[in-house]
């Protein structure tokens, strides 16, 4: 419903929008230009051990619920079973793919998403299209903000808290978003990441999809 998002969003949050905006150009500009040996790196091993295309490309919902098309490093074999169909995630997930999601260089390649605007550093993460009708009123203030790289809920159990509760701190993020948070949200990734801390390689094992879960 995008005509009613803008009123999810405080005066203080809008005010912050352009330094938000241009906070992003010149982060994600300077990361895929310092980043640049790994990108190439990660693609070359990408490509030798999966082959083409080495970017795995997906539609997601952005703000306003606008689609855009999200990139990530492949992480996955293209197999399929008997009936033609995909095999689970867990099983066409390689160990170069367990790692780089453990690491999370497979989302490198959004900073490019990030530099054109589709997404943020910090916001809601992208979540599936097929989710759209699912989210409550409340939840549906996700999308008056750019979704992000990482966000709220990643630093709070990131894949191992229930949707109720990723959902809730979207919803929170939406509406009180501002330097300090995202500040924060920054430097709590990094200590993630390199802890590894809450990361869940093939996250379709131990959850079910949002569509699934509400359609109960």
């Amino acid at each position: 419903m995008p005509g009613s998002i803008s009123s999810f969003v405080s005066v203080p949050s809008r005010a912050y929008d352009g330094v938000k905006r241009a906070m992003d150009i010149v982060a994600s500009l300077s990361a895929l230009i310092l980043l640049s040996p790994v990108l190439l790196v990660v693609a070359l091993l990408v490509h030798a051990r999966l082959g083409s295309p080495v970017l795995f490309r997906q539609v997601r919902p952005g703000r306003h619920e606008r689609p855009f098309e999200m990139i990530k490093f492949r992480s996955m074999r293209d197999a399929t079973g008997p009936n033609g169909r995909p095999l689970p995630d867990a099983e066409r997930l390689t160990p170069l793919g367990r790692w780089l999601r453990a690491t999370s260089l497979d989302e490198l390649p959004e900073l490019w998403n990030v530099l054109k605007g589709d997404m943020s550093l910090v916001g809601p993460r992208p979540l599936l299209m097929e989710y759209s009708g699912y989210y409550n009123d409340e939840e549906q203030a996700r999308f008056s903000v750019r979704p992000g790289v990482t966000g709220l809920a990643q630093i709070n159990g990131r894949n191992e808290t229930s949707w109720d509760a990723r959902l809730a701190y979207d919803a929170h993020y939406a509406r009180e978003y501002s330097l300090r948070m995202d500040l924060s949200i920054l430097l709590k990734t990094v200590a993630k990441v390199i802890r590894r801390d809450g990361v869940v390689v093939a996250p379709s094992q131990i959850y079910r999809k949002l569509s699934d879960e509400r359609a109960r």
